[in-house]
């Protein structure tokens, strides 16, 4: 999702993309520093992930946590040997403790415990940027690292056991519309979330790869939050669901607040992020548009009969 917008944004910039013909696994070392010492880019915007919602980290830790620490390490240290000019590391937002003051500023980092429902993913992005900053201190390297809030948009995964918390309601919402069941919503509705839409995150990272350099991470978010069960009844209203959502507070309910302080990216310029309604009613479109060749979707199209695991 992350990279396929950052693609689309940089059609519109002078420059030539440059993008993996056949897949490359860049966990792999020499599969990884084969294919950068032929290409030899400029600028890299270090995107490739291992992602996932509460359920995906719980179930699989070692694969979350190998395989990002994998990607980063080898393409971080292609790029040096490579002789990129500006590197992009996205991180993510779940960096940050579970308890940490509200707006998130970035000094947060490393600052108390995790929370636990996503620490794999969140200790390899903490890697991730740690690397960055020792890149750029022992051998002068231009990279920098920006920290993104939840996201969402086209090309998402919509795997209920994978997904993420819209695409998931998105899915479920649009399959209760269907059946004439209603929205079950894990968790209790209670916690609070920031969202941006990826086409923003993209616009963003462009900018700092234009303007920033330097060691401080950058968060990235809208600014706005909203809780899930508001989020839950936006969703079902746009699906044509006439009954209220349903919330099993027997599930787990992740961060109780999640709200990035984008104080720094502001004062360097750059304050486009969407309004969420819009937002979601373009993606919903989208996933209605697109849904039986999106990913998660068309290799599961009955999946009324899983167990409820809506992703936070």
């Amino acid at each position: 999702m992350v990279g396929r917008a950052i693609v689309r944004r940089l059609a519109s910039e002078p420059v030539t993309l440059v993008t993996p013909k056949d897949r490359i696994d860049f966990r792999r070392q020499a599969e990884t520093e084969a294919w950068m010492a032929a290409q030899k880019p400029h600028v890299v915007f270090l995107a490739a992930a291992r992602v996932g919602g509460i359920l995906a980290n719980d179930n699989a830790p070692a694969q979350f946590l190998y395989d990002n620490l994998m990607i980063e390490a080898n393409l971080i240290e292609a790029a040096r040997r490579t002789g990129v000019e500006k590197l992009v590391f996205v991180g993510s937002s779940c960096i940050y403790p579970k308890d940490a003051a509200q707006p998130i500023t970035e000094d947060a980092l490393l600052s108390g415990p995790l929370e636990p429902t996503n620490q794999w993913y969140a200790v390899a992005k903490i890697a991730g940027i740690k690397l960055a900053q020792a890149y750029r201190r022992e051998y002068g390297c231009d990279f920098i690292s920006a920290q993104p809030t939840n996201l969402y948009g086209p090309f998402d995964n919509f795997d209920l056991t994978a997904s993420h918390v819209i695409p998931a309601l998105m899915r479920k919402a649009h399959e209760a519309a269907q059946s004439g069941e209603p929205l079950v919503v894990w968790g209790s509705g209670r916690p609070f979330r920031e969202f941006m839409h990826v086409d923003d995150l993209a616009d963003a990272l462009v900018f700092l790869a234009q303007t920033w350099s330097g060691e401080d991470i950058v968060n990235v978010g809208s600014g706005e939050e909203v809780s899930i069960a508001d989020l839950a009844g936006m969703i079902a209203r746009i699906a044509g669901l006439s009954g209220a959502p349903v919330f099993d507070a027997s599930k787990p309910d992740g961060t109780p607040r999640k709200l990035v302080d984008v104080s720094r990216l502001k004062a360097m310029g750059w304050n486009r992020a969407r309004a969420l309604a819009p937002g979601l009613q373009d993606t919903y479109e989208w996933f209605l548009n697109h849904r039986q060749s999106v990913r998660g979707y068309a290799d599961a199209p009955s999946t009324r009969q899983k167990q409820d695991d809506q992703q936070l």
